[in-house]
């Protein structure tokens, strides 16, 4: 599959608004030629705002810019705008309930050598439980563009995951995302596997390779892990009989606990998840990383394996 950057498509389209949209404001602390909101600023100096090494600030001054009717787009890398800035997440966006987009890179597992301190396998967890966050994880560039689209014309908080690798492109221009629905990418009657991010291209060879073995395996991307598609969770669970989720993050509080939750209030079955485990990330490159965590096509293909023993039981 051809690769290309999520983040750059996430700088090209904020260009994109900004020359519809005047109410587009976008603020950095000093990461943009990383992020990519750089390109926003070079084209629309006076809506762009680097505040430095100032995350809180920056979140801050953000939700009091959004009361006043612009849509604001806050860019930095994971680790810093889902912990640092947390309690301003939370207190200053959340709460009110103001029109902040949160567009972070750099999430995951695949930021590679800069290491565990930087690697953010939390970042999903810790906006997930904040009331009134919508949470998205892309898995391309395609779907990056158009969730990006969405989310500035949709009202209140929302955190988009992004990251610092290019990841294979799945989708064309027919692809239509919606906020909340997860879509079916190849349909099976084992097992289900339920990604995002980079995992649903190793789930989508993962099927492949399972069916030259007979095995059948429905593999649905899920890109909105708040509010979860709970209605197809629970449909395919119940076709499927099993259940295997696929995330670049850890398996406590993302993804996988969201299936969980669903799956256990609407038609358990037996469940495994692909994840990193309850531990911080290590440096390395970021290719290398997936393998030695099982978060590739080999991991799926292994829990896919194990919860069909399950299922036999």
């Amino acid at each position: 599959m051809e690769k290309a950057s999520l983040r750059d498509a996430y700088g090209n389209k904020l260009i994109e608004l900004g020359h519809k949209d005047e109410r587009i404001v976008v603020f950095d602390a000093d990461l943009s030629g990383s992020t990519k909101s750089g390109k926003f600023g070079k084209v629309f100096p006076e809506r762009f705002f680097n505040m430095g090494i100032a995350e809180i600030n920056m979140i801050n001054t953000a939700a009091g810019l959004a009361t006043t009717g612009k849509i604001v787009f806050v860019s930095t890398f994971a680790i810093f705008a889902t912990g640092r800035a947390w309690e301003a997440v939370r207190q200053m966006v959340c709460y009110p309930e103001l029109n902040v987009k949160i567009v972070c890179t750099h999430g995951g597992i695949t930021v590679g050598e800069d290491g565990a301190t930087h690697q953010a396998l939390e970042d999903i967890a810790n906006m997930r439980n904040i009331p009134n966050m919508k949470i998205i994880v892309p898995t391309d560039d395609i779907e990056t563009a158009q969730v990006i689209e969405k989310v500035a014309h949709t009202d209140g908080p929302f955190y988009v995951r992004l990251t610092r690798e290019k990841f294979p492109r799945i989708f064309d221009e027919n692809y239509k995302f919606e906020i909340g629905k997860g879509y079916v990418l190849r349909r099976g009657e084992d097992v289900t596997v339920i990604a995002n991010g980079i995992e649903t291209s190793f789930a989508l060879e993962a099927a492949e390779i399972l069916e030259k073995e007979g095995i059948s395996v429905e593999v649905i991307h899920m890109p909105t892990v708040k509010p979860v598609d709970r209605e197809l969770i629970a449909s395919s669970a119940e076709k499927t009989g099993a259940v295997v989720t696929a995330e670049e993050h850890s398996i406590i509080g993302g993804l996988g606990s969201a299936v969980a939750e669903a799956l256990v209030e609407t038609h358990p079955v037996p469940m495994e998840r692909v994840g990193t485990p309850d531990t911080f990330g290590r440096s390395g490159k970021g290719w290398e990383l997936i393998n030695f965590y099982k978060l590739d096509t080999e991991g799926i293909t292994e829990k896919i394996r194990k919860v069909l023993e399950r299922k036999k039981r």
